[in-house]
């Protein structure tokens, strides 16, 4: 899975770990992961990534906010 360790690399997911050492990724997590892949497949720079997921979690707050 060397995909999700350039989303975590770029800061765009951060894993819970075993004491080992070993990544444990929660169902939010890759929900998260897909929703990255997905940008990118639309041609969104890993860079723009945290903003546009950023900016779309705002809009989904405030929407929650006004409903």
């Amino acid at each position: 899975m060397q995909t999700l360790r350039l989303y975590e690399t770029h800061g765009l997911l951060a894993p819970a770990r075993t004491e080992g050492g070993t990544r444990r990724y929660s169902p939010d997590d890759l929900t998260r992961a897909r929703r990255i892949g997905g940008l990118v497949d639309r041609g969104v720079t890993l860079g723009a990534v945290g903003m546009v997921l950023d900016l779309q979690d705002e809009n989904a707050r405030l929407r929650q906010r006004l409903r």
